[in-house]
């Protein structure tokens, strides 16, 4: 990404996807955007399900024990089972298929919310530097803060589900965390954990919360849901759901 105005902007491939980084402080010293992108890449050889050296690779062929593993692993791996109970099973690192392609025989892949957690990780990098105004952009989810001067709050298009070239709603925000799940990117790669089937009526949903971690798990769940996910994640009292069922 290119420097706007002064501000020091940045995009790497890291996890299998292009994550962009727009910070609108320009007293923040550019190192920032060095220490997030460090961080976000020993997130992704420490949880990647591609890398057979991770993590999480060696836990899921007996290589080694929980135990032993990094706090954050153990931390990740326990916030995935909380998870997993809020949402009546539907958001299941263990569930056959629900996560591709780690999720089997016993194996965990917590993928769907290791993204959200090292960006908000990432957040406190650039916050500690001083950011007050910033824009993280990993994959179509997105974490903001602040306004990026001179617009009065950040503008989040949600990737229309047939039309590449347009949005189907956009998201005004200036604290926000922005998570969409559906088929239009990667095909059918999540199911109903319950069934091991694709959900049906629906083609994604955004979720939105304080926390990008949460926001992109919920956002999982509820379209494993299908229909009923939406209503399933607007009730909890710190996120809110929206779907495109157009199907």
């Amino acid at each position: 990404m290119p420097e706007v105005r002064g501000w020091p902007g940045r995009v790497e491939h890291i996890m299998g996807m292009p994550i962009s980084i727009d910070v609108r402080d320009p007293e923040v010293d550019p190192a920032a955007l060095d220490s997030a992108f460090a961080w976000l890449r020993w997130v992704d050889a420490t949880f990647s399900t591609y890398r057979s050296d991770s993590t999480i690779s060696r836990l899921n062929r007996g290589e080694l024990m929980l135990a032993g593993a990094h706090p954050d692993v153990r931390a990740v791996l326990e916030r995935c089972e909380e998870l997993r109970e809020e949402t009546g099973g539907y958001f299941d690192i263990r569930a056959a298929g629900a996560l591709l392609p780690a999720a089997r025989n016993g194996a965990v892949d917590p993928s769907g919310l290791v993204k959200g957690w090292s960006v908000d990780r990432a957040t406190e990098i650039l916050e500690a530097a001083g950011a007050c105004s910033y824009c993280i952009n990993a994959g179509g989810d997105i974490r903001v803060r602040g306004r990026p001067t001179p617009a009065p709050y950040w503008r989040v298009g949600i990737q229309h589900p047939f039309r590449r070239d347009r949005v189907a709603a956009v998201v005004a925000a200036i604290d926000l965390a922005v998570a969409t799940s559906g088929t239009y990117e990667r095909g059918a790669h999540i199911v109903d954990p319950h069934t091991g089937l694709p959900p049906g009526g629906i083609l994604s949903v955004t979720v939105v919360g304080p926390d990008l971690a949460t926001a992109d798990a919920y956002a999982t769940a509820a379209y494993a849901m299908g229909r009923a996910g939406v209503d399933g994640a607007a009730r909890r009292p710190r996120v809110r759901g929206h779907d495109d069922p157009r199907q």
